[in-house]
């Protein structure tokens, strides 16, 4: 028996590469005339994606069009679907196709003009489908589709990219893996013949350097590297071929220190790959492609959103990715309740298979219901977007034991403050964007006595977001959140949040330090313990960036209490907050006594931004009898 025969010119190709593609199709039966032919490109219209062709035989590039077994041309129509973004394309056969006879779509340039042709997606794909679907009688009875498949590979090699830790200890061996990729973070081993990659250290003896070649898998993992001396470092490669440098992310040595630095994606989606739809490719992207240490899932918890068969494979897929040592994924989603009173919770678990908390649920339509069913110590709320219209969150009952840490930041603007108080990302737009809230600022929740660390999400257009971006939201780069930590494991990671032991970051991996008499981010001390804080806070301090470092700010109360703008991509500082505390403390609305907190806000040439979770001191019941605290700090800025 006669079977049909599909294939692509080219059967492969580079991503983002432009040209005029061919998917031959011989039949193995008689297809009629008036038969229809229904091609579908699966694409989602993504700049990423396959570009979308046109169907008009007048025009001269990005056409698509049927070439029957005589060579005539026939035009196409755009077939659009209620649930897809992208049409699909109908042709209607003017003539009878004969068993053994070769029709073929073309997509690109009739004139065969490279430059007027279609551009391929910018993705790395293995056998990247292509469907037609055929209706001999031409009545929309569309058959099982023939699939056409073709090879999406890595194109010119353009950046090395170095994965290293941010923090390491003296003479403890670590390990560094280099990512050789094209123009669009593909991996890739398309270089020259000969290439040669020096490898070099900054601020390192100068007889440790090696060759290396460029590897067919794309990448390599360099072992065992340490440094013998405290320090910052960067790992240097150098293309020889081309004489183009690239540096890692800085790493500090430290003499030594019980703590290592994570980073991650606690709340946020990828614009190359929707974890709703492929939970498995999505947490390999995140941690070999983007080479994070750490991911929570944030599905929506509606079932529009997430269906309880999609939450079972989240599920399964995140207890299966977690990997103590190399990459944490945790379980969580996103809970959307009443404006001000409960806003957009990201909730997280520390265990596996745990339910979603569907808001239409009795047992779960308030937040006070949620936390009366569930152990801190299992289940974070972490509120999001704060200062979003929208998804406000004002913190008049703000739980600590539920809530240690607040998403200062994401792709669509930071809720720190609002503009009109130096909101370096404000959340903004045109006119049907998502205003800001002021009742959501995080400086004014802090102000109250609300005592939380800072993390950031990324990029999502889900749920409450996913109309951002029609509504020409501004949007920013997505966020990462850097977690210090004893161990790289769930609970260990867990643990920290708890402890606030964290900060923000832009996107950058921007690596920063802050302390107050010795405690670090994330701590609370009382003058009953350390009577001496009444009247001096030492505070020390220091920031590297990726790149030139512009304005270090230090925040005291919501103020700015010192200003520094380093020369260079590093800072370290020392500074005494004499005032005495009882003259700027401020009152808690809580429970806790008079306070004064602090954090440190980063700024870099590229517009990058990093900040700490605060320190917090407290003024202890002796001390606050001698004078009435104040309700904020004094301001002072040095250069």
């Amino acid at each position: 028996m006669r079977r049909s025969i599909s294939y692509c010119e080219p059967n492969a190709t580079l991503a983002g590469d432009v040209s005029t593609w061919k998917f031959i199709y011989t039949t193995a039966t008689n297809l009629p005339k008036g038969a229809r032919l229904r091609f579908d490109i699966n694409s989602k219209g993504r700049p990423i994606d396959w570009q979308i062709p046109q169907t008009n035989l007048k025009e001269k590039s990005n056409l698509i069009w049927l070439e029957l077994p005589g060579g005539k041309e026939v035009g196409g129509s755009e077939i659009l679907h209620p649930q897809l973004f992208t049409p699909s394309f109908e042709f209607v056969l003017p003539s009878e196709v004969k068993s053994g006879e070769t029709i073929s779509i073309l997509i690109g340039s009739p004139e065969g003009d490279p430059a007027k042709g279609t551009a391929c997606q910018k993705i790395v794909q293995r056998r990247r489908p292509f469907q037609l679907y055929i209706d001999p009688k031409g009545k929309g009875d569309y058959k099982e589709p023939e699939i056409f498949n073709m090879d999406v590979r890595g194109n010119k090699l353009t950046t090395l990219r170095i994965i290293a830790p941010s923090l390491v200890n003296r003479n403890k061996r670590f390990d560094v893996i280099v990512r050789f990729e094209d123009i669009y973070g593909n991996l890739t081993s398309n270089a020259p013949e000969g290439t040669l990659i020096d490898l070099s250290y900054e601020h390192l003896r100068e007889n440790l350097n090696w060759k290396l070649f460029v590897p067919e898998t794309g990448f390599i993992a360099l072992p065992n590297l340490y440094f013998n001396e405290p320090g910052i470092y960067k790992i240097q490669l150098k293309n020889l071929k081309t004489q183009e440098q690239f540096l890692s992310p800085p790493i500090k040595c430290l003499p030594e220190g019980s703590l290592s630095l994570f980073w991650g994606l606690l709340h946020g989606e990828s614009e190359r790959i929707d974890s709703g739809e492929n939970m498995e490719s999505f947490l390999r992207h995140i941690r070999d492609d983007k080479a994070l240490q750490f991911y929570a899932s944030s599905n929506f918890e509606s079932e529009e959103e997430t269906s309880g068969d999609v939450w079972k494979l989240v599920s399964q897929q995140i207890a299966e990715f977690n990997e103590e040592d190399r990459f944490v994924a945790m379980l969580g989603f996103q809970w959307q309740g009443e404006t001000k009173t409960e806003g957009l919770r990201h909730f997280l678990y520390n265990k596996d298979q745990k339910p979603i908390l569907r808001r239409k649920d009795t047992k779960n339509n308030s937040l006070k219901k949620i936390y009366k069913t569930n152990n801190p110590k299992e289940l974070l709320s972490i509120p999001s977007f704060t200062m979003g219209k929208a998804t406000c969150f004002d913190f008049e009952d703000h739980h600590p034991e539920f809530e240690p840490v607040v998403e200062i930041y994401n792709a669509w603007g930071s809720s720190e403050c609002p503009s009109k108080e130096g909101n370096p990302r404000p959340i903004s737009g045109g006119k049907q964007a998502m205003a800001e809230s002021a009742e959501g600022s995080i400086q004014k929740a802090l102000n109250k006595g609300c005592r939380f660390g800072f993390v950031a999400g990324g990029y999502d257009d889900r749920g409450a977001f996913q109309d951002l971006f029609e509504a020409d939201q501004t949007q920013y780069s997505p966020g990462l959140t850097a977690i210090l930590s004893k161990e790289h494991n769930r609970t260990s990671l867990v643990e920290a949040l708890q402890a606030r032991s964290c900060y923000a970051t832009t996107g950058e991996k921007i690596i920063l330090g802050l302390s107050v008499a010795g405690f670090g981010i994330g701590s609370e001390v009382d003058t009953k313990a350390r009577p001496g804080l009444e009247f001096n806070r030492h505070i020390v301090g220091y920031a590297i960036g990726t790149t030139s470092l512009t304005e270090i700010s230090l925040i005291r109360n919501g103020k700015l209490l010192r200003s520094f703008e380093p020369d260079g991509d590093k800072i370290d500082f020392t500074i005494d907050d004499m005032d005495m505390l009882s003259d700027i403390a401020l009152e808690s609305t809580g429970e806790k006594p008079p306070f004064v907190y602090y954090y440190l806000r980063v700024m870099q040439k590229d517009g990058h931004i990093a900040w700490s979770s605060p320190i917090w001191v407290d003024l202890s019941a002796s001390s606050a009898a001698t004078s009435a605290p104040k309700k904020s700090g004094s301001r002072k800025k040095v250069g």
